[in-house]
């Protein structure tokens, strides 16, 4: 089993502690979370699985067996740069890290610079970063890249998300901008809280893994609105209100339009039903479809878990899928 440190302990924080229990696969000998009521707390006060010999800090500098840990498991923020003082903290130290922050599953995109940072100091000091998850991570950009390798030839690239978010946690469904009207949602798009962070960083993953060179790219943004009243974890969503969102990115190689992204999530989808698709033009031709999709917060966990063991066999530095060996599920002791 491995000695993990986990910092962050919102929903999904919660569920990754569980989940190493359940499945055998580590033991989490010490937590990290701000919240009041979550910090200087046994960590079975809020994971119910969790060792209850294990108190919450509510700051890594206080952690006291931190060289214990084989590994850290960060779920804290989606914004590369916010999370980056924890991963500083963690690879001067020689950690390697795994990370659900999306941004961190392409830096490159939209923190150039920070990114070669980090590298570089995981490099110094025998340090491993990996950001990865269900979407960024794997649907969008892992999975059509690994489509690819039967073909001969690829014109262009499709990939769609289709998802029911009426199961999925409280913080995505605020995330997808359910219950809002038009005036709020717009507002939330504005602000940069409303969307689904990683679009961009998968169309650029897949872009590099296939050697083009992105000369354009744009994304759109815009409301699912419930056809009549509905409920979700937020409350009630009134007729005509925000179910979710529907974001599309275009890719541009060469002059020609290379690789186009879908991603929609709303309560209640079922307009086309809930599914998970990768279309690759090329030779030969390729198709492939998740039938009913993939659950999102089992799968960011799965995920995550199983690409403990690649990350720990790759080179210091910060990497992404493309760069650690083949993840795949990994059992633990049960």
């Amino acid at each position: 089993m491995y000695r993990i440190l986990h910092v962050g302990l919102g929903p999904l924080g919660v569920r990754f502690v569980n989940d190493y229990a359940e499945r055998g696969f580590g033991r989490v000998i010490a937590a990290v979370d701000v919240a009041s009521d979550i910090a200087d707390k046994p960590l079975s006060q809020t994971a119910k699985l969790g060792p209850k010999d294990v108190i919450v800090s509510p700051e890594l500098e206080s952690v006291p067996n931190i060289a214990e840990a084989q590994i850290a498991v960060v779920t804290t923020s989606s914004d590369f740069r916010n999370c980056a003082p924890t991963f500083r903290y963690l690879l001067e130290r020689g950690m390697s890290v795994i990370t659900t922050c999306e941004e961190a599953t392409w830096p490159f995109l939209r923190h150039p610079k920070l990114a070669e940072e980090l590298h570089n100091l995981a490099v110094r000091n025998g340090g491993r970063l990996l950001g990865t998850g269900v979407n960024p991570g794997f649907l969008m950009d892992a999975v059509p890249v690994f489509a690819t390798t039967a073909c001969k030839s690829v014109k262009s690239v499709e990939i769609h998300r289709f998802q029911d978010a009426t199961t999925r946690r409280i913080p995505f469904q605020k995330k997808i901008g359910a219950t809002l009207d038009d005036k709020a949602f717009k507002a939330g798009v504005k602000q940069g809280w409303l969307r689904h962070v990683g679009l961009g960083e998968s169309l650029h993953f897949v872009a590099a893994a296939l050697g083009w060179e992105i000369e354009k790219w744009s994304e759109t943004i815009k409301p699912v609105k419930a056809a009549k009243a509905m409920r979700c974890g937020l409350g009630p969503i009134p007729k005509g209100c925000a179910a979710g969102v529907l974001q599309t990115a275009t890719g541009v190689c060469k002059g020609k339009k290379v690789l186009k992204f879908v991603f929609q999530a709303a309560i209640g989808q079922k307009n086309p039903m809930p599914h998970d698709r990768v279309i690759v033009n090329g030779e030969p031709a390729i198709d492939l479809v998740f039938n009913g999709g993939v659950h999102g917060d089992i799968a960011t966990s799965s995920i995550t878990i199983n690409a403990i063991p690649s990350l720990l066999a790759a080179p210091p530095g910060l990497h992404t899928m493309m760069s650690i060996p083949l993840v795949h599920f990994a059992r633990g002791s049960k």
